[in-house]
């Protein structure tokens, strides 16, 4: 088996509120309910196949429905699904939706805190033979850091999504990726747990390109930095020897003008179709690979739901248009 793109994370079954506002601590409001698949090592997964690449994803699911319900998607979308058998339950993800499309999530890893390095690492065939490896951080560390070392020392392209934002993560860790996609919030606490810098996440779309690339550099000497902003877009800081194509270390590329009902899986479509780009245009500058996952992330939006909103929109379909 080989697959052009191998993301190795996490699976939920996400059970979903939607709501007028989002519930404050004591409150009892009404909403309306749905599940389906979720995860955002499975929602990346997903993009990265309906944006075009040949995908694998590894994980670890329970004996239950859950795991049948992933294992029955992914052969319906069209990638591999490797799975490790695991005692506990499929993870799970409860989700609250509010008009404007803004979230808040609960996570219960279940099977997902299961994915050992053992399991990784028997997959190497699959790690090396791909063109880019894609991993987050609701899966353990030391799993995923053994996922990163095994493509590195191959010469795969390594990105690492550094999400959540009160996930652990090592400098061990952000050193083993080429690229490293934070949120505002997320690449706030990463400044604050391994470079001592002490930013607002709220302040960081509103610093200048200078004082943002400079931070960015602090956190990784040699990798690239993408930060998704949100409705700002997104800041990529490269280090000065590798701009991976691009006529500049650092720029901005603006959001793409939708509308938004739900930003559930946004994030995670960006990453997706970062990495979709990436293995299929090899050659073309990173800023093309940015513009085309903005793209992709702007459309998921537009369509409920996380994994389910995934659009079906490729690198060739966006140099059409």
């Amino acid at each position: 088996m080989s697959s052009s793109v191998v993301v190795v994370g996490s699976f939920n079954v996400d059970h979903v509120w939607r709501c007028e506002s989002l519930p404050a601590p004591g409150a009892t409001i009404a909403g309306r309910y749905s599940t389906g698949p979720g995860g955002k090592g499975f929602n990346q997964a997903v993009a990265a196949c309906r944006a075009g690449a040949d995908t694998s994803f590894l994980c670890a699911l329970g004996d239950d429905a859950g795991g049948a319900t992933a294992r029955d998607l992914a052969a319906q979308d069209g990638f591999a699904l490797i799975a490790e058998a695991s005692s506990e339950p499929t993870g799970t993800a409860g989700i609250y939706v509010d008009a404007r499309g803004r979230n808040t999530i609960v996570i219960g890893p279940g099977a997902n805190a299961a994915l050992s390095t053992d399991f990784v690492q028997q997959q190497q065939a699959l790690l090396t033979g791909a063109k880019v490896v894609l991993v987050q951080l609701e899966s353990p560390v030391q799993t995923i850091e053994a996922a990163l070392a095994v493509a590195r020392e191959a010469g795969v392209t390594t990105v690492l999504n550094t999400a959540p934002a009160d996930a652990p993560s090592t400098i061990g860790l952000l050193k083993l990726a080429d690229v490293i996609t934070p949120n505002e919030t997320e690449f706030a606490a990463l400044l604050g747990r391994h470079v001592g810098e002490r930013v607002d996440a709220n302040d960081v779309a509103a610093l200048d390109g200078a004082s943002l690339h400079a931070l960015c550099r602090k956190l990784v000497g040699n990798g690239t930095v993408v930060v998704t902003l949100g409705s700002v877009g997104v800041f990529v800081s490269h280090a000065d020897e590798h701009l991976r194509g691009d006529t500049q270390p650092y720029y901005r590329v603006g959001a793409e003008q939708v509308q938004a009902i739900d930003t559930t899986g946004a994030g995670d479509a960006f990453n997706g179709a970062l990495v979709a780009s990436l293995a299929q245009v090899p050659d073309a500058p990173f800023a093309r690979h940015v513009r085309f996952a903005n793209q992709f992330a702007g459309r998921s939006t537009e369509k409920e739901g996380a994994a389910a909103a995934m659009p079906r929109f490729t690198p060739a379909d966006a140099e059409v248009k």
